[in-house]
């Protein structure tokens, strides 16, 4: 499959059903819309200690199936985050 496959554009009818994938993955788990965003706000905070990055473009999902498609026993959690710049530390 390789890299490219990962910038190939999802039809409109199967990112539907992507949606709701994730929309029934995270209604079995017991994790409302709010929790999704806390855990999201609590990513962004952390990762923006160490590099500027696009919040707001920020994309989280929790899903049963692995990459190649390999349905999984517990939820995954994949996070989409737009990286802008790596904060450089200076010692001294």
């Amino acid at each position: 499959m390789g890299v490219l496959h990962m910038f190939h554009k999802k039809s409109s009818g199967k990112l539907a059903k992507d949606r709701l994938k994730i929309l029934l993955i995270t209604d079995r788990i017991n994790c409302s819309p709010e929790m999704m965003d806390m855990i999201k706000t609590d990513i962004a905070k952390v990762i923006s200690k160490y590099m500027k990055i696009d919040a707001k473009s920020m994309e989280i999902q929790i899903t049963k199936e692995a990459a190649r498609g390999r349905i999984v026993k517990n939820p995954i959690l994949y996070a989409n985050i737009p990286i802008l710049d790596l904060k450089h530390e200076t010692n001294g």
